[in-house]
């Protein structure tokens, strides 16, 4: 099978080229050599099946960041039939200097220049046979984002590989060539090439940037935007998981139990009330998750990011941080793993720890259905948006006061570089790529621990057999009562505490397990919940879960990207003493108050 490395500094659209090349077929993978998860997918172009693999962004071969030695090991210990590489066609008096690097290696180069409609927008004009001529490679005009000229690429790349020489691996010494020498040529090459009139800024980001990037505005507005996303995904999800909610009961009550009618008590209880209950309320909630990537796909691709990152970069710096560690935080709404690898672009390995400290704390997908669900069950609908926000909110108090109190042990001297990209509206189809990629990255990494806690839960809550479900009696029930000391003064009860006991394992898992633990569906579980818990006791209960110990899936991620025992425990360990400490000052709090 032949291979295509995609290579290209960030922000030129290379994720955005990856996800249209390959559409929804992308996986994650180990290579050799390298230590670092990275995104392929196998395409048919022409008469061959092609591995496309995506590397880390990069500046230069020469550099010392993480994501930098990541691609230049991958290209030392694999072989390559083709280097893809994206340039920012509006930046291509700084892009044209890793495409010469790379061309330096000897290996089969397509250089495609990306973002064709905004050079055009700012009056850049790129000559691209003279360039190519003078390159000495083929090169194509793409707009990865509209899919301008994206046929043309693709050709492109089908025609290189059917006539390439054996894949091989590159000779790295051959990059670290005179850089006076690629210097003088990059100038040359750009002023041959490229005509840029004397005014190409941006005047819409620019305009936008005086009122957004607004020293007292600016980060109230960035609140307010966040605070809308979670209206609107509350406002349209609500519906769609009510919807998803019928059906699942409409299946289990016309389709699942009859054909399970004649079946043993035991196993009927274990496939309706265990396996169907449990799997089905986690999938309830999958049209909020979808519906909540897809609104972060346009925070995080429209620019605002990196202007957040930036708004909060004075802030972050007095607690020890910078502003990639709020993007960071950011990152990790979706999921703590792949944002605690995002910190290897720190090369200061006392930033990298404290922002690896306070990722965990980050709102995840996982912890949305559990909030979601209680705010829907005990929260007026007025309200709901609301609470929920206050937890995102809550979750950056956690990670700010953590980072305060180990900003000394976990010092740094790095200085933030940070780009700030034009504005962009991503198109229908990233949106859905992006939300589809998501969603399916969370059941394929969720769907084995949950299966394997919806297991343990019922096994816990129906041994021995002979007792009511979930009773005093039953395995869960002891362990429910050796705790019940640490969580009765936080208002969290027997039941609940069973539950949270299974979220060590992987918070996806605390839905399914109140459902077994209750012994009902969704369409069922929010009354009886509602019914058992007033509103103090639920806060308390979601600011536990939004703190306490990350999943197993995270804590070995901290593991290996710290590579330091000592470290993995603090970030097990203190999270757990946090929340408990809040949620115990909450309760108490509020129950001193007479609520």
């Amino acid at each position: 099978m032949k291979r295509v490395a995609l290579l290209g500094m960030p922000n030129t659209g290379k994720s955005t080229f990856f996800n249209r090349l390959t559409g929804a077929a992308a996986k994650v993978g180990n290579w050799p050599g390298v230590t670092v998860d990275l995104l392929s997918a196998k395409v048919l172009l022409g008469a061959d099946m092609v591995e496309i693999v995506d590397l880390p962004g990069l500046y230069n071969l020469h550099g010392f960041a993480e994501d930098e030695r990541v691609a230049r090991r991958f290209l030392e210990d694999n072989t390559v039939d083709l280097l893809l590489v994206i340039a920012n066609s509006t930046q291509l008096d700084r892009q044209l200097a890793l495409a010469l690097q790379l061309q330096e290696l000897g290996l089969p180069m397509l250089l495609l220049l990306n973002m064709s409609d905004e050079a055009s927008r700012l009056g850049i004009e790129i000559d691209g046979e003279r360039l190519a001529r003078e390159m000495g490679i083929e090169i194509a005009t793409v707009s990865a984002k509209h899919g301008h000229g994206f046929g043309k690429a693709k050709d492109a790349i089908t025609r290189l590989l059917s006539g390439s020489q054996p894949a091989r691996k590159a000779d790295m010494s051959k990059a670290f060539a005179d850089d006076d020498a690629l210097e003088h040529r990059l100038d040359a090459l750009y002023a041959d090439s490229v005509r840029v009139p004397l005014t190409s800024s941006d005047r819409v980001t620019d305009r936008l940037d005086r009122v957004l990037l607004h020293p007292w505005f600016g980060l109230p507005l960035f609140f307010l935007a966040m605070l809308g996303m979670f209206e609107a995904v509350y406002t349209l999800g609500a519906p769609l998981q009510d919807a998803v909610a019928w059906l699942l009961e409409m299946v289990k009550e016309q389709a699942v139990a009859p054909a399970v009618t004649d079946w043993s008590p035991m196993v009927r209880s274990f496939l309706l009330d265990g396996l169907f209950d449990g799997v089905g309320t986690v999938v309830s909630f999958l049209p909020i998750i979808v519906l909540f990537f897809l609104f972060m796909a346009i925070v995080e691709d429209s620019g605002y990011l990196s202007r957040a990152a930036f708004l909060m970069d004075a802030f972050m710096s007095r607690l020890g941080l910078d502003g990639r560690s709020f993007v960071m935080q950011l990152m990790g709404f979706g999921c703590n793993v792949p944002a605690l690898m995002g910190t290897r672009v720190m090369r200061s390995r006392g930033l990298r720890l404290l922002t690896m400290l306070i990722i965990p704390f980050s709102l995840c997908s996982a912890r949305l259905q559990v909030f979601v669900f209680f705010t829907t069950a005990i929260f007026e609908p007025w309200a709901a948006p609301l609470v929920l926000f206050s937890l995102y909110v809550m979750s950056f108090v956690a990670a700010f006061l953590t980072a305060l109190i180990y900003r000394s042990r976990l010092s740094h001297a790095e200085p933030l570089l940070l780009e700030l990209p034009p504005y962009r509206f991503p198109t229908g189809t990233q949106m859905w790529l992006r939300g589809w990629r998501e969603v399916t990255h969370f059941l394929r990494e969720a769907s084995g621990f949950i299966l394997l806690g919806v297991l343990l839960v019922w096994a816990l809550t129906h041994y021995p057999s002979d007792l009511e479900p979930a009773s005093s009696g039953t395995l869960a029930g002891q362990l429910a009562t050796l705790f019940a000391p640490i969580f009765q003064p936080i208002g969290i009860d027997d039941l609940m505490t069973v539950a949270l006991l299974f979220g060590f394992v992987a918070k996806e898992v605390v839905l399914g397990a109140m459902a077994l633990i209750y012994g009902a569906g969704d369409s069922h579980l929010a009354g009886i919940v509602a019914g058992r818990t007033d509103w103090v006791q639920a806060y308390s209960f979601m600011l536990f879960v939004l703190v306490y110990t990350p999943c197993l899936s995270t804590v070995a991620v901290l593991r290996q990207e710290s590579k330091s025992w000592k470290f993995t425990a603090l970030a097990v360990g203190w999270p757990l003493l946090l929340a408990w400490l809040l949620s115990f000052v909450f309760y108490q709090g509020a129950r001193a108050l007479g609520y």
